[in-house]
C-alpha cells in the first residue's frame, strides 16, 4: 500500500452520500465500475420525504435546485441543497453531494462528487472522484481515456521511490482529495491523483500523482505549501 493515494488519505467518508461504496476498497478509483449497481441500490432506500425520484433511476432530493435546462439521466442521485444550473448535462451514473454545484454546460459521466463540490462552468468530469469541497476552475477538465487505449496506470513517486499501479480500467479520469483546487483551463490526464488541499495552477497538464498540500506549477515544479 502506497502513502498519499488511498481512499483513507485523501477523502472524508463522511461527506458523502455514498460512503458504503468507499469501505472495501483501499484506491478510489476501484469504485468506478461500481457505480450504477451502487445508485440503484441506494436510491431505492432513500426517504420518500425527503427525495422524489425524477423519471427512471433518478433520484433529486427535494431540497436541491435544478434549472429546467439541465439536462439528467440516470442511474443518478442529486443530494441536498445541490444546484444543478442551467445546460448542466448529467449523462448518468453520477452521485452529486450536498450543497454541490454543477454548473453552465458542464458534463459529468460516472463520477462521485463529494458534498460541496464545485464544478460551476464549462467542465467535462468523467470516471473521477471529487473529494469534499474540491473545486475546478472554468474550462477544467479531466480526461478520461489514453489515446492509445491501453489501461490507465497510477503513476508517481512516494517516499523517494518511483510506483506505477496498474488500475485495469480503460477509463479513468482523475481522483481529487478533499478540498483541491484546480486553476482555469487545466487538463487532468488519465490517473491523475492529486492529495488533499492541493493546488493545480491554471492552464496545467497534470499527470500522475501530486502530494498532499502541495502546488503543482508544472511538471518540473511541483512544490511545498508553506
Amino acid at each position: 500500500m502506497l502513502p498519499g493515494i488511498t481512499v483513507k488519505e485523501l477523502y472524508d467518508l463522511k461527506e458523502t452520500i455514498a460512503a458504503e461504496l468507499f469501505t472495501d476498497v483501499t484506491y478510489p478509483w476501484e469504485v468506478l465500475p461500481a457505480i450504477h449497481d451502487f445508485i440503484l441500490k441506494l436510491g431505492a432506500a432513500l426517504p420518500e420525504e425527503l427525495y422524489e425520484k425524477r423519471g427512471e433511476d433518478i433520484w433529486v432530493a427535494k431540497s436541491a435546485k435544478v434549472a429546467p435546462t439541465a439536462c439528467l439521466n440516470g442511474p443518478l442521485i442529486i443530494d441536498e441543497e445541490a444546484e444543478i444550473r442551467h445546460c448542466a448535462f448529467i449523462r448518468g451514473n453520477a452521485i452529486v453531494g450536498k450543497g454541490a454545484v454543477v454548473g453552465n454546460s458542464t458534463e459529468l459521466k460516472n463520477v462521485v462528487l463529494f458534498n460541496k463540490v464545485q464544478v460551476p462552468h464549462y467542465n467535462y468530469v468523467g470516471d473521477s472522484v471529487l473529494g469534499f469541497r474540491a473545486h475546478m476552475g472554468a474550462g477544467s477538465i479531466t480526461s478520461n481515456v489514453k489515446s492509445d487505449k491501453t489501461p490507465v496506470v497510477v503513476k508517481g513517486e512516494a517516499d523517494g521511490e518511483s510506483f506505477a499501479i496498474e488500475t485495469g480500467l480503460k477509463k479513468m479520469g482523475a481522483m481529487l482529495g478533499d478540498r483541491v483546487e484546480v486553476g482555469c483551463n487545466s487538463v487532468l490526464n488519465p490517473g491523475t491523483v492529486v492529495g488533499r488541499d492541493s493546488n493545480i495552477y491554471p492552464t496545467s497538464c497534470v499527470r500522475g500523482f501530486i502530494p498532499a498540500n502541495h502546488i503543482f506549477k508544472k511538471e518540473s515544479e511541483i512544490t511545498a505549501k508553506r
